[in-house]
């Protein structure tokens, strides 16, 4: 399951938020590169635990947990702090796979990373290049989303950034764990719940289609709490 979630950041949270990562002292990208993905990385990061890190992730957080499509997409257990790179003249980021366990910067917790996000600061068109191209059994998506829009996918995904030639790309990233680790039952459930929704929304005032809404409920309800681990 690939989507896009939309509007994740106010315009006015996207200029704030460039403003302070312009501010930032960034590094080689491949701080955070496992031992093969640090092979075809090429991008600049800003460390974890600088501050613009943490405050421009805290606003990250709030908004996600006020997003009801993110929120149903991803049925989040854990979250790991956002980390933030650019690329520009010409750098990319081969094919590679995400790490499947993440440690907390400066702890010794772990997280299972489920689904990955990238979240757009930029405008596409602001820059050349720079898609994310996330591969499935379907074939090739390519990704290049508008400023304060996000993506989310499965972290066992091969995916790749292609080269930016022209501007700059400045995205956040990170991983989660989610309530429900096989993608197929999240998707599942996601479909659910946006029937769901539909079905009360467009029929609102019908007894039969709101009786048919509680027992679908019910149905996903029964469905996650088989499913859902805690």
């Amino acid at each position: 399951m690939l989507i896009t979630i939309p509007d994740v950041l106010t315009p006015a949270q996207v200029v704030a938020a460039r403003e302070l990562l312009a501010s930032a002292d960034w590094v080689d990208g491949k701080v955070t590169a496992g031992h093969q993905s640090a092979k075809t990385k090429d991008n600049q990061q800003i460390p974890e635990d600088h501050p613009v890190s943490r405050e421009v992730g805290e606003m990250i957080l709030r908004a996600l947990g006020q997003n009801a499509l993110f929120l149903s997409a991803a049925l989040p257990l854990r979250i790991f702090p956002p980390l933030f790179n650019r690329y520009s003249g010409g750098q990319n980021f081969g094919t590679h796979v995400d790490n499947a366990i993440r440690q907390y910067p400066g702890t010794g917790a772990r997280i299972r990373t489920d689904l990955s996000a990238t979240l757009f600061f930029e405008d596409p068109e602001n820059y050349d290049g720079g898609e994310l191209c996330v591969e499935d059994t379907y074939g090739v998506h390519r990704v290049k989303l508008p400023a304060g829009s996000m993506v989310l996918y499965p972290s066992t995904s091969l995916h790749h950034v292609t080269p930016v030639t022209r501007g700059t790309r400045m995205c956040s990233f990170f991983w989660l764990q989610s309530m429900i680790r096989d993608d197929g039952r999240r998707s599942l459930l996601l479909d659910l719940d946006v029937g769901i929704q539909r079905l009360g929304n467009e029929l609102s005032g019908n007894e039969v289609a709101e009786k048919t809404a509680v027992q679908l409920t019910g149905v996903y309800h029964n469905l996650l709490r088989q499913w859902a681990e805690m």
